[in-house]
């Protein structure tokens, strides 16, 4: 029997649940609760049954699962809310704006003995996926750097997302899905941060950041957000010690280029405007082999699978709060980086 949800906040992504709930094999849509009556006269004119307040919605013994996608400076709220009420919690990202008010909800979680999880999504992205399976293959060695960027030129949203209060700027809003890949992709320990942000269309929140992620291991990460971006750079660029992998953009293939030896015997100089060079000549067939990759099958779905067994006992959670938790210490030090003007230490308390 499918596990029944009710929405509350019907913006985007309120609505995004919604519509993927009529469609799930393992949830249905129960209802949707949100504070505007504008909101509510377009769910009831798709049918869609609605509540006339936040307790009404928690209390309704038919609800297994709340999902709260709201602005994120009432996260906390409407989560310890719903954990109280004995109900199964889905959080929008990010979970909260500080480590603190997210351990308080990990406490009302487990006092609760009820389930509670983030929505990164963005785990099921094929760009994301493509780089993963790269790395996991071997295929070109281990890691030595990667670069994540999302880049955009319409700036900030100029909805919620633009106000400081409200949990609004880059780092929050697509940072914590990049961060959250890239410790995927590099679980290992942090022990330096250096961030800086843009205010190229706004000065109340950050339009823009680059992220500098240093690991004990010597690895390092590059995340970049822009929204002043006419002409994006690569979504995605690895270097391994045994070849390098790039993704232009969401909608493209994984092109990898695999060194199958080193040295050449005759390198052809390059000629350039101001002379020639080896350094930068490029390879040939012999030493380099460069070919695309298959796109993975995802299927955006697999969460609430996920996410249904872990309430029936049946599977673990695949999106840890531990993990949310260490991408919001992240967070942290990013502004902390940013204010300071400087790379900082980074000592997480798990």
């Amino acid at each position: 029997m499918k596990k029944k949800v009710t929405v509350i906040g019907y913006g985007g992504q309120g609505g995004w649940h919604a519509a993927h709930a009529l469609e799930s094999d393992v949830v249905s849509l129960l209802g949707i609760y949100d504070i505007d009556e504008a909101k509510i006269k377009l769910a009831e004119s798709r049918g869609i049954k609605t509540y006339g307040s936040l307790d009404d919605a928690l209390s309704d013994p038919e609800c297994d699962i709340v999902v709260v996608a709201t602005p994120n400076d009432v996260h906390k709220e409407i989560v310890v809310k719903a954990l109280e009420a004995g109900k199964n919690v889905i959080c929008e990202k990010p979970v909260e704006m500080s480590v603190s008010a997210f351990d308080e909800m990990i406490a009302a979680k487990k006092k609760s003995g009820k389930l509670l999880s983030v929505h990164q999504n963005r785990r099921w992205d094929v760009d994301y996926l493509a780089m993963k399976n790269v790395i996991e293959s071997g295929e070109i060695g281990e890691v030595i750097r990667i670069e994540s960027r999302i880049h955009g030129s319409r700036g900030i949203p100029s909805d919620w997302r633009c106000h400081k209060p409200q949990g609004g700027g880059m780092i929050l809003d697509w940072g914590v899905h990049l961060i959250d890949q890239m410790l995927m992709l590099i679980p290992e320990n942090i022990v330096k941060v250096q961030c800086d942000v843009t205010n190229i269309t706004t000065d109340e929140v950050d339009d823009g950041f680059r992220l500098n992620l240093y690991f004990e291991s010597g690895k390092t990460a590059y995340v970049e957000v822009g929204t002043f971006n006419f002409l994006p750079l690569p979504r995605f660029y690895m270097l391994c010690k045994g070849g390098s992998a790039k993704i232009e953009d969401w909608r493209q293939n994984c092109r990898v280029a695999k060194c199958l030896a080193w040295h050449e015997s005759d390198v052809v100089p390059v000629q350039t405007a101001a002379g020639i060079t080896k350094t930068m000549a490029p390879r040939d067939e012999i030493t380099l082999k460069v070919y695309e990759k298959e796109r993975p099958v995802s299927d955006v779905h697999d969460f609430y699978r996920n996410f249904v067994k872990a309430i029936d006992g049946k599977e673990e959670q695949l999106i840890k709060l531990s993990e949310s938790r260490r991408v919001m210490a992240v967070m942290e030090a990013c502004f902390k980086s940013a204010e300071l003007g400087v790379a900082i230490d980074f000592e997480y308390d798990r």
